[in-house]
């Protein structure tokens, strides 16, 4: 005679918050950059995510508070990467090298995040535009301190903090509109998209931390 089996009783057990919680944006990052923030809807995300509507309510609130959570977890893995790529004991260009690469190794592995977080959040306005000027803001402050620390390398002059923070911008900016181009051309590898990036400003930036400033021409006094 051979035992049965034990009999299982009672529920499955359950999945820690934290752990529901990233299936759950994991889930709504996918839904909001395939479909759009409008077009999204909770019936999808709880699907794609596995679990009951109700449950999604409870965990993450609203669409709109959903939305910009996503909008902030994004922003924060991809501050966390370019702050973890960048070679910080290296000389300013690789310093900035890495950075980039770092940047758009991130937008290569997670086109759905760059999605949300450069063409949803923006074109939404409101308080989730706000969240992408936060990042961008972030950002800036990381690149312009590695333009100003440059002066810790033999040879290179400091950059003062205005002006670090003004080039930075540019950067940063070049960079958003590059990613945001690359979603159409995914064929790019993104190494190559970044030499395209770092080649175009180190050659300013280069120059300017050297101290070789390129002046207008003097404007000649038109004759009567």
């Amino acid at each position: 005679m051979h035992a049965e089996p034990p009999v299982r009783s009672g529920r499955a057990k359950r999945l820690p918050r934290a752990v529901r919680e990233r299936q759950i944006m994991d889930a709504a990052v996918d839904v909001f950059s395939r479909l759009g923030f409008h077009a999204a809807s909770m019936d999808e995300i709880s699907e794609v995510a596995g679990i009951s509507k109700p449950m999604l309510y409870a965990y993450l609130g609203s669409k709109e508070e959903l939305f910009a959570t996503c909008i902030r977890r994004e922003a924060n893995r991809l501050m966390e990467a370019i702050a973890d790529g960048v070679e910080a004991d290296q000389p300013p260009d690789v310093q900035l090298w890495s950075g980039l690469r770092a940047f758009f190794g991130f937008v290569a592995g997670n086109r759905a995040s760059w999605q949300v977080l450069h063409r949803q959040a923006l074109t939404q306005g409101g308080p989730f535009a706000r969240e992408l000027v936060d990042l961008r803001g972030r950002a800036i402050d990381l690149v312009a301190a590695l333009l100003v620390h440059s002066a810790e390398f033999p040879n290179v002059p400091r950059a003062g903090d205005r002006e670090a923070e003004s080039l930075a911008a540019a950067l940063v900016g070049a960079g958003e509109s590059l990613a945001d181009w690359w979603l159409d051309h995914p064929d790019e590898p993104a190494g190559v998209v970044a030499a395209r990036l770092m080649n175009l400003v180190w050659m300013g930036f280069g120059d300017l931390v050297a101290g070789n400033v390129w002046h207008p021409p003097s404007r000649r006094t038109a004759a009567p």
